[in-house]
């Protein structure tokens, strides 16, 4: 069984993932979402939401965006990392379960690092 996890803010993919309100742990068989839970975010603490989606049995995070550490923390706890996600939460879950999530190609750390780097890069022009 697959279970992926949400930030959420109300039904809708929260846009700040460490500081949602909660999380909804969607429980996957064939495809099919067969349950649903939600988790209380005790707090935004480095490694914290990785140890306890991971003991939740999370092994999937769909989320709107997230730092280039926190992903390697989640996939140091097995726990792949899809962004990109908008919208109400189980539509994102159903979406990215048939292959129709609209993923960002900014929505990770890649956004972040070309806007450090363009920065950077302009900085060292002449």
């Amino acid at each position: 069984m697959k279970k992926i996890a949400v930030p959420v803010q109300g039904e809708n993919v929260s846009a700040h993932f460490g500081h949602a309100p909660y999380f909804k742990i969607f429980s996957v068989e064939n495809n099919n979402i067969v349950e649903e839970n939600s988790l209380e975010n005790p707090g935004h603490q480095p490694g914290l939401l990785p140890k306890l989606l991971n003991e939740a049995g999370a092994n999937l995070v769909i989320a709107s965006g997230m730092g280039q550490k926190a992903i390697a923390i989640f996939e140091k706890n097995n726990i792949e990392v899809v962004c990109g996600a908008s919208g109400e939460a189980k539509s994102a879950v159903l979406d990215y379960l048939n292959g129709d999530l609209n993923i960002s190609a900014n929505a990770c750390s890649h956004g972040d690092q070309n806007h450090d780097h363009h920065h950077d890069h302009g900085s060292h022009k002449h």
